[in-house]
């Protein structure tokens, strides 16, 4: 057991080395890494360059399209010569066809549709309204108030609607028709009359026609016994009379004045006295509530209602005539709004469309007041329906056939010095003599604007120390390359978030920023592009680019695409709100616009989604979430690794654990920590045996069976090409591979080193060379994998410490770490001698939380039956 636990000391520690050939070995590491710098340095140049070339070109290419074969030729330039037609043809007229489609576009008409919200206004009015005369009637009482068979309806209207005076004179007639004769009124007669009512009666009558009606000890009805006639002679009858209406009234030639006399001399022979007087009591009453309706018609609140009805054409009808007018109403206003009123109608149309609907539902008697009324609310209710007017204006331009003009051969097109018109330039468009060339000078500078910007994305991402490879380069162009082709398709959805989303989750979020705003600047300059479109693919993107490798799964993704969506057809809404797009009637397609470009920004989302693992895979990327699926525990080299190797597992978690903490606290990939270090170790699994910690006590065959330190060396140098061997058939990413060997680095095998020297000092025939007794590296060249050897070196040491304290851990992994840095491990690795100290107390903080102290838990004595 001491020399296993020596054995895996020394395996994973740094002994020192005499000094002149330590020195030795330093120097030549470093003459060897400065050969290869330069050399590598000198490949990368020029690969870089080759890059350089290939994306300004193919930027330019692209973004340049409109560049390449413009005509020499253009309207409003003198003909360079006299051309003539080389041969017969016909070639369209774009002019006169464009004219003939205008005019039948014009021409054609406007498709209306019915505007709920007006038919619905026009509704609420007209209903008002009828409440309005609703409440009048109701407030004028019910009518007819008596039976019509003895009282006709114009009869009963009269009588609850005539003046004082007439009311007045009609009882008095009334009282007189059995003292006088038919003529009464004529002569000296209707003088005696005129003296009666301005001496007699008319002096004891109320000046106020709203005083009660008949006021007495008993109350306000007339006494069973009393008589009407009485009441007159004694004054003690208040009629209603306004002091304007006690003139002398001439009743000659009133026809309604004597129906009313005759129908009711006719009631008073078919009935007595009594029934004559409780009637005239019910009219007295009936009048009182009419002039109340009068009243509250004429009131300052009910204007509308004073400007649709007339004391006469809204009470002169009977209930049942109301009722079938509202009834007549409803239905005429439904089919006329239903059929719709347009804009601009004639009043006459509109007129005799409401007679007749009030012809054919109204009784005659409330035709006037329907009419009226339905012409007072009526109004247009109809809009343009702008998707089918587009629709119908587009079917009639496409049916307008082009206008074709037959050319002959060796016609005059156009001559020498003549300016070239629209229709000169089509016809040598059809001839092929436009003379079409490159715009080069435009393309160059052009070229320029994309080097420029080529150079800003290279300066970003050294600051950034984002370390591109070439392949890398290669897909940024792709990706940024695919937003200018779409647009050159004429597709104004194009793919700034998947572009956003890619760049943001493959590499730093400042790249995609950097990408997306660049072509921001770039694009309008070449590419025909709206403003607004241009502003929220551009928010769509950058939103992308910021939030993808923040995300851990691809549901999360999945919800960014969302969030962009939203973002992408905000801005866009936003954007026409601003400028005041969507106001009057473009709101229709402002809104159909931004929904899609919102489900563009949606759909390439999607699309970037399913492209991510294929482009990883091809492109040998790591992403948050690949890393994440490589970490898992039931991929299938790591459940051999755990099965085959136990020992080797379980060290792999302890070095993840430390590695993890390290990383975390120096703000490294923590990812890539995690899933490079449950890898680094695969290739124990081609001999777990030679290894001690998967011997779990049993022989060690290194000292048993081989016992040859040269073999040994080779068994345990063999983990990290064999480990290689595996990633690479398990597609293990570069990123995942480069832990296997430089976890190891350039390291010296101590412990066979050691056996090696003692038999060469025994047998000098024997040469030792140290390089048999080293891995081959490379030393770690980054930080992520610089961490991963330290902890890798110092887990060992840290689970071989017992009772040891902090202070004695922390000096423990001072004196491995150091070592290290001597052995030149960590030159490349980016980390600093501040950083080592940093760790070495990260991985005692570690190795604190596993190894701190537990309760000592009293022992159970055994019963007495135990």
């Amino acid at each position: 057991m001491k020399k296993q636990r020596f054995f895996k000391s020394v395996d994973n520690s740094e002994h020192q080395k005499p000094e002149i050939a330590h020195r030795t070995m330093a120097k030549t590491v470093r003459i060897r890494r400065g050969i290869d710098a330069v050399c590598l340095g000198w490949v990368h140049e020029k690969r870089s360059s080759v890059v350089l070339a290939i994306a300004v070109v193919s930027l330019t290419g692209v973004m340049g399209h409109k560049l390449y074969n413009q005509p020499q030729l253009a309207v409003g330039t003198p003909a360079p010569e006299t051309m003539k037609a080389p041969y017969a043809a016909k070639v369209e007229d774009k002019e006169e066809t464009e004219a003939q489609r205008q005019a039948a576009s014009r021409s054609s008409v406007r498709v209306l549709m019915v505007d709920v919200s007006r038919t619905e206004r026009i509704n609420k009015n007209l209903q008002q309204l009828l409440d309005e005369g609703n409440k009048i009637r109701t407030t004028a009482g019910v009518f007819p108030f008596f039976d019509i068979s003895v009282l006709s309806v114009p009869t009963q209207h009269y009588l609850r609607s005539c003046s004082p005076s007439e009311w007045k004179t009609l009882l008095i007639t009334l009282k007189n028709t059995s003292q006088l004769n038919s003529g009464w009124l004529v002569g000296k007669n209707r003088s005696n009359l005129e003296n009666r009512q301005s001496g007699g009666i008319a002096q004891k009558l109320p000046t106020s026609e709203f005083l009660p009606l008949f006021p007495s000890s008993r109350g306000s009805a007339i006494s069973e016994h009393q008589s009407l006639y009485s009441l007159l002679n004694s004054g003690s009858l208040p009629l209603f009379l306004s002091p304007l209406d006690e003139k002398p009234v001439n009743i000659t030639q009133n026809t309604d004045f004597t129906q009313a006399v005759a129908e009711l001399k006719a009631y008073r022979a078919s009935t007595s006295e009594q029934n004559l007087d409780s009637l005239i009591v019910k009219t007295s009453q009936v009048r009182q509530a009419y002039t109340q309706a009068k009243i509250q018609l004429l009131q300052p609140e009910k204007a509308s209602s004073k400007r649709v009805y007339s004391e006469t054409a809204l009470l002169r009808l009977s209930d049942n005539e109301w009722s079938q007018a509202q009834t007549g109403i409803r239905r005429s206003a439904d089919r006329i709004l239903a059929q719709g009123i347009p804009p601009g109608l004639p009043s006459s149309i509109l007129q005799n469309a409401v007679k007749l609907n009030v012809q054919e539902f109204v009784p005659k008697n409330a035709e006037p007041v329907v009419t009226k009324l339905l012409l007072s609310v009526l109004q247009p209710n109809l809009k343009n329906d702008e998707e089918q007017t587009k629709l119908q204006i587009q079917q009639a331009s496409d049916g307008v056939l082009p206008v074709m003009v037959e050319i002959q051969k060796g016609e005059l097109i156009v001559t020498k010095g003549e300016d070239i018109t629209k229709w000169h330039f089509d016809v040598l468009e059809h001839y092929q003599l436009i003379r079409r060339e490159n715009n080069w000078l435009e393309l160059a500078k052009l070229a320029g604007i994309v080097t420029v910007a080529i150079g800003v994305f290279v300066v970003v991402a050294r600051q950034m120390k984002c370390k591109l490879r070439q392949r890398d380069y290669l897909l940024v162009l792709l990706l940024t390359l695919s937003t200018p082709g779409v647009l050159a398709l004429g597709v104004p959805y194009t793919t700034w978030s998947a572009v956003g989303l890619l760049l943001g989750s493959f590499y730093a979020p400042v790249l995609g920023t950097t990408v997306v705003g660049l072509l921001l600047l770039i694009l309008p300059m070449t590419v025909e592009i709206s403003i607004i479109s241009l502003l929220a693919g551009g928010a769509a993107g950058i939103l992308g680019s910021i939030m993808a490798q923040r995300l851990r799964s691809r549901e999360e993704l999945a919800l960014l695409g969302v969030a962009i969506a939203v973002t992408q057809g905000g801005v866009y809404l936003i954007m026409k709100l601003l400028i005041g797009a969507a106001f009057g009637g473009g709101w229709y397609f402002v809104l159909q616009s931004s929904g899609l470009f919102a489900l563009s920004g949606l759909a390439w989302s999607i699309v970037a989604l399913g492209l991510s693992p294929y482009l990883e895979k091809v492109f040998d990327l790591v992403t948050p979430i690949r890393l994440a699926e490589l970490a898992n525990p039931n991929r299938p080299l790591l459940k051999r690794l755990a099965t085959e190797t136990p020992g080797t597992f379980q060290h792999t978690l302890l070095v993840a654990t430390l590695a993890e903490a390290a990383a975390k606290h120096l703000g490294c990939n923590v990812e890539l920590v995690r899933a490079g270090t449950l890898y680094h170790d695969i290739g124990k699994m081609h001999d777990p045996l030679g290894f001690i910690e998967n011997q779990m006590g049993g022989p060690n065959k290194h000292e048993t069976e081989i016992q040859d330190p040269w073999k040994s060396a080779a068994i345990i140098k063999k983990h990290v090409t064999e480990g290689l061997v595996m990633a690479q058939k398990h597609l293990l990413p570069t990123a995942i591979q480069a832990f296997i060997p430089e976890h190891q680095g350039t390291m010296l095998i101590a412990y066979f080193y050691h056996q090696a020297q003692q038999m060469s000092q025994e047998n000098p025939n024997l040469i030792l060379d140290d390089a048999d007794f080293r891995y081959d590296g490379p030393i770690p060249q980054s930080r992520e994998t610089g961490i991963v050897m330290l902890a890798d070196s110092c887990e060992a040491a840290l689970r071989s410490l017992k009772d040891a304290t902090p202070e004695q851990a922390l000096a423990m992994l001072n004196n491995i770490l150091r070592a290290k840095w001597q052995d030149n491990q960590m030159v490349d690795s980016g980390l600093t001698r501040q950083e080592m100290s940093e760790i070495s107390q990260i991985f005692v903080d570690v190795w604190q939380q596993f190894h701190h102290k537990r309760i000592a838990y009293p022992k159970l004595k055994a019963g007495k039956n135990g």
